[in-house]
């Protein structure tokens, strides 16, 4: 049986320049979100953290669900963030705790509704997971985007996003529409900060 690679299928979305920004136009994706505020510090008691304990079950147990009743295999996607906030200088400030965010991981044209229901039903009975309750399934059109590969700590991200909102998009003729979005490749409990790999996207319209 095949396994599909969505990070090599889908290398517009998820394998863009380290070096210079690029404009693509993003697909209508289907993924698995759930919305929250605050820290995205992974400490059990966040919110954050709580959000991708009910998240990462719900995506693996949807692939071996396909796997085994449908005959697909798959390489589940990576973990994938909106950031926001209702005063954007906390971003700059390092207030945490007025960050916004929906953390998401995308599924495959051919799971449903009907299968996300199912594995929810079981992931409940086998485990108290307080944000599961918040899930939920929906397409995502992000649209005309802006985007470039960050490789190292999330914390240097700062110059590359400066660049981009600051240069690059009135340069271009460009404005931005959206939430700020990161693709996270890279494992931060596996991989040592100089080597992690995120998309940093943003999306645009022209002005």
């Amino acid at each position: 049986m095949e396994k599909i690679d969505f990070k090599k299928t889908m290398k517009t979305c998820f394998a863009p320049s380290a070096k210079d920004f690029s404009l693509i136009d993003v697909p209508p994706l289907q993924f698995l979100m759930i919305d929250g505020a605050g820290s995205p510090s992974q400490d059990a008691s966040t919110e954050y953290a709580q959000a991708l304990a009910a998240l990462y079950p719900m995506a693996f147990k949807l692939k071996f669900l396909s796997k085994q009743k449908l005959g697909r295999d798959y390489v589940v996607p990576p973990l994938e963030a909106l950031w926001w906030a209702d005063d954007m200088s906390v971003f700059v400030s390092g207030d945490k705790d007025q960050w916004q965010w929906t953390v998401m991981i995308m599924q495959p044209d051919w799971i449903t509704a009907e299968h996300v229901d199912e594995i929810r039903d079981k992931v409940a009975a086998s485990d108290d997971l307080p944000a599961l309750g918040k899930l939920r399934f929906e397409t995502y059109h992000e649209g005309r985007a802006v985007q470039i590969m960050h490789i190292g700590p999330y914390s240097d991200e700062g110059p590359t996003l400066h660049r981009l909102h600051h240069e690059f998009l009135p340069q271009n003729g460009l404005a931005e529409d959206g939430h700020h979005h990161e693709i996270y490749l890279g494992d931060p409990r596996k991989t040592r900060p100089e080597k992690l790999k995120t998309v940093l996207r943003q999306p645009v319209r022209a002005v």
